[in-house]
């Protein structure tokens, strides 16, 4: 599974990214408002730390407008992936702009008609959005899977983006129903690697290394 981190935070980026356990970025316009910078500016600074997709999201409804701004945001870098919302004008403007080789993420994803029509319209990623169903008293799992298995009736080749992902387990879960992706707030990406037993495993090998007196090198 892909990870991508959803965040517009640079240094963050950065970290993780020297890590190299980054495959992509996603950001959104809360994201950037909490940025605090112009979204050209944050988002070239991305685009040039990472090799994968960066999504870069319009903020028109109509496609019209959409449209237009997809080319601004194009022209930004060549791993800019355009995020459109899952509405009618999303949709039309998800089919334009992949017809023209470029990468779309169709974001805001609830139910699996959802996600399917998306497929259709020729989307690159597909976000349904975990937490924000959990939200409302229903499994965001489920709809991973249902997109899963929907996705792969029809051989679709849009890959299923796990979003608004709030807790390790959610990766977990996203990583056995076959997700393609998880995007992951900072914190989350870099708690998968906890786990009590290594932290009091590695105390005690490192409390018997210290009684040999021996060094390494």
């Amino acid at each position: 599974m892909k990870f991508f981190v959803d965040t517009a935070d640079v240094r963050e980026i950065r970290e993780l990214n020297e890590l190299g356990l980054l495959d992509g970025v996603t950001t959104n316009p809360s994201l950037i408002l909490k940025s605090g910078g112009d979204i050209a500016e944050v988002t070239k600074e991305i685009c040039g730390i990472v090799e994968g997709p960066v999504s870069a999201e319009v903020v028109a409804t109509d496609y019209a407008d959409m449209m237009r701004e997809a080319e601004i945001l194009s022209r930004i870098a060549d791993n800019v992936c355009i995020k459109v919302p899952l509405t009618l004008d999303g949709l039309k403007a998800c089919r334009a702009i992949t017809s023209d080789g470029r990468k779309v993420n169709v974001t805001l994803c609830f139910s699996a008609n959802q996600a399917l029509l998306a497929a259709k319209a020729g989307a690159t990623f597909i976000s349904p959005f975990v937490g924000r169903i959990d939200d409302i008293g229903i499994d965001g799992m489920e709809l991973i899977a249902e997109i899963r298995r929907i996705y792969d009736n029809y051989d679709f080749q849009t890959e299923i983006l796990a979003a608004s992902i709030r807790t390790v387990n959610h990766v977990k879960q996203a990583a056995l129903i076959g997700a393609d992706v998880a995007t992951v707030p900072p914190a989350t990406l870099k708690a998968l690697v906890k786990h009590p037993l290594t932290d009091k495993g590695l105390e005690s090998f490192l409390a018997d290394w210290a009684k040999t007196g021996q060094k390494i090198g």
